[in-house]
């Protein structure tokens, strides 16, 4: 069984991810948080970033909707909120993720970082979850 950060990025590529966090569940997101799925000022991505010993590393994206502003003050709160909110599921996100880990470990944990401003117009929270 070889666990590198190559193996990994293969079981979960872009297109795979894209179906364990659809963009549609932005919109619920956003239509439960605010009434309004149009109101929301990004949209969320969940994409692969790295394998330590022991650890996978995920980034929830947020990418700056046309038009609307993504500022600080909307996204450094949001570790604790994704957290606990039922829509954004991080558990049974994490679930799925060890699902698909094919013989290559099974998640034992996770937890949501801090969000780090990338540009402007993309923020990350880092989502670490610990691998057995």
């Amino acid at each position: 069984m070889t666990r590198d950060k190559k193996t990994f990025a293969a079981l979960f590529s872009n297109e795979k991810l894209d179906e364990l966090f659809p963009k549609s569940r932005t919109d619920q997101f956003f239509d439960a948080l605010l009434g309004d799925a149009a109101e929301g000022a990004y949209d969320i991505r969940l994409r692969f970033k790295d394998f330590e010993p022991g650890r996978l590393v995920f980034d929830l994206e947020l990418h700056q909707r046309p038009r609307k502003c993504l500022a600080c003050n909307l996204t450094y709160g949001l570790p604790n909120v994704f957290a606990r909110h039922p829509i954004i599921n991080i558990q049974g996100l994490v679930n799925q993720i060890s699902q698909l880990m094919d013989g290559h470990g099974r998640c034992a944990g996770w937890k949501l970082g801090n969000t780090v401003e990338i540009t402007r117009q993309l923020h990350v929270v880092p989502l670490e979850i610990n691998i057995e």
